[in-house]
Order: structure tokens, then sequence, then C-alpha cells
């Protein structure tokens, strides 16, 4: 694959990164989370390649 192509992937992927963990950093601030599981699902699409993958996880709450 191309550099142009490995830099705008991994220039993406940052971002999905970087904002996802401020928006359940800023979601468990605002929850009581103690004690408590929490159940996570991203879903990825690319218009134009008909992708659709999914990433499911468990994020503990603060204690």
């Amino acid at each position: 694959m191309s550099d142009d192509f490995n830099m705008s992937m991994r220039k993406f992927l940052k971002q999905v990164g970087v904002t996802s963990q401020q928006a359940i950093e800023e979601a468990m601030r605002n929850a009581d989370t103690s004690g408590k599981s929490f159940e996570a699902k991203v879903i990825l699409t690319i218009d134009g390649l008909e992708l659709e993958h999914v990433v499911t996880g468990t994020i503990k709450g603060q204690d």
C-alpha cells in the first residue's frame, strides 16, 4: 500500500481513537459507574467499499 494511504488511514484511526476516548470519559464522568461494566460496540462503515466492521468489548466503570 502507498505511503499516502497509510498516512490517511493512521490519521483517521487516531482521530477515531482520541475522540472516542474523550466521549467515553465524559459519559463516565456524568454517570454512576462504580462497580459496573458496560458493553460497548463500534460499527465502522466505509461508503463505496461495502464495508461494515463491528468491534465489541467491555468497559469497566470507575471505582
